[in-house]
C-alpha cells in the first residue's frame, strides 16, 4: 500500500525524543577498518585504525554518520524493507569528532516526495555532545522507496550539480573485499540485503551487496586524504546520491575536482558505472 497523504502530512515535521548514548575508541576503530582504511597499506593510516600508534587516534569524518544512538523513527510512516534503497547521505561537521565522546540525538522527518512509482523519505539527526550540548554534527538521508509512490505528493527538485569539463585533479581507487559487507555490518546496520542471499533475491538482486553506506565511506576517506590532508580537523561537509549498487569485491575509484571551498566528486565501479554521484565536499 503506498503512503497516504494524510499520513505524510502528519508526519512531515516530527521529531523524535532525545536518545542519549556513546562510542568508543574501538567503535572509531572498528568503522575505519571496515570501510578500507589499512587494508592496501596497514602502516600508512595507523592514527584512524590504531590507539596507540606513533600518532593520537583520530575519527574519520564520516563515522558520525553511524556513530549516533538510535532515536527510532520519526513519524508514523513504515515500509517493507525490500523496497528501500538508501538514496542520498550527507553530514556536516560542527566539531571534530573524538576517539570517546557520550552524545545525546534526535532525528527529524524532514520531508517526504511523490516520486510516482515510489516515495523520497528525507530524514536528519543532530548530534550534540551529552554534557554541554553543543552540537558536533547533523547528518541527513534520503531513502528511496519502491511501491510507495502515487498518493498525490510535491515531486521534489534536485539541487544543481554538474561535472565539470576537465579531467579530475585526482583519481583515487581502492578495491573492496569479498567480505566487506560482512564486515561493514558491525558497525551496526545489520540489513540482511547484505548478508542473507535469499533475502537479496527476494529483494530482486543476485547477491547481497554492498551497504551504499560502505561505498560512501570509502569516498569519504578518499576526499579526507586528497583534499583536507588527512586532517579531520579541515573536513567540513560531505553529501552524495548513491546511483548504482556495488557488490562486495568491486573495485572503486574517486575522482575528485578541486573547487575553492572543497571538491566535487564522483565515485565509478571497474564496469564505468557511477555509484556515487552529485558529490559535493567542503572544508573548513
Amino acid at each position: 500500500m503506498p503512503f497516504t497523504k494524510e499520513d505524510v502530512e502528519a508526519s512531515v515535521g516530527s521529531r523524535t525524543e532525545i536518545a542519549v548514548g556513546s562510542w568508543t575508541s574501538k567503535d572509531a576503530l572498528l568503522y575505519a577498518l571496515s570501510v578500507g582504511a589499512g587494508q592496501d597499506a596497514p602502516f600508512d593510516e595507523l592514527e584512524f585504525t590504531t590507539e596507540n600508534g606513533p600518532l593520537p587516534q583520530k575519527v574519520l569524518p564520516s563515522f558520525v554518520c553511524v556513530a549516533a544512538p538510535r532515536t527510532g523513527r520519526a513519524g508514523n510512516l513504515s515500509w517493507d524493507m525490500r523496497r528501500l534503497l538508501h538514496g542520498a547521505q550527507s553530514f556536516e561537521l560542527f566539531k571534530t569528532p573524538q576517539p570517546e565522546a557520550r552524545v545525546a540525538a534526535f532525528s527529524t522527518m524532514d520531508s517526504v516526495y511523490d516520486k510516482g512509482s515510489a516515495a523520497v523519505v528525507n530524514t536528519s539527526n543532530e548530534i550534540m555532545d551529552a554534557d554541554t550540548g553543543e552540537l558536533i554534527a547533523k547528518t541527513s538521508s534520503s531513502l528511496f522507496i519502491r511501491g510507495e509512490g502515487g498518493w498525490g505528493g510535491e515531486r521534489g527538485e534536485d539541487a544543481p550539480w554538474a561535472r565539470p569539463d576537465r579531467e579530475p585533479d585526482a583519481q583515487i581507487v581502492y578495491p573492496t573485499r569479498l567480505d566487506q559487507a560482512l564486515l561493514y555490518r558491525l558497525t551496526g546496520d545489520r540489513n540482511p540485503l547484505h548478508s542473507n542471499p535469499e533475502f537479496a533475491r527476494q529483494a530482486g538482486f543476485e547477491r547481497p551487496i554492498l551497504h551504499g553506506m560502505c561505498t560512501y565511506g570509502f569516498t569519504a576517506r578518499a576526499l579526507l586524504h586528497a583534499v583536507a590532508d588527512s586532517d579531520p580537523d579541515h573536513f567540513g561537509g560531505f553529501s552524495a546520491r548513491f546511483s548504482k549498487t556495488v557488490d562486495p569485491g568491486d573495485t572503486l575509484t574517486v575522482s575528485i575536482w578541486r573547487t575553492e571551498d572543497g571538491a566535487l566528486f564522483q565515485t565509478a565501479k571497474q564496469t564505468g558505472d557511477i555509484v556515487v554521484d552529485r558529490g559535493v565536499m567542503t572544508l573548513r
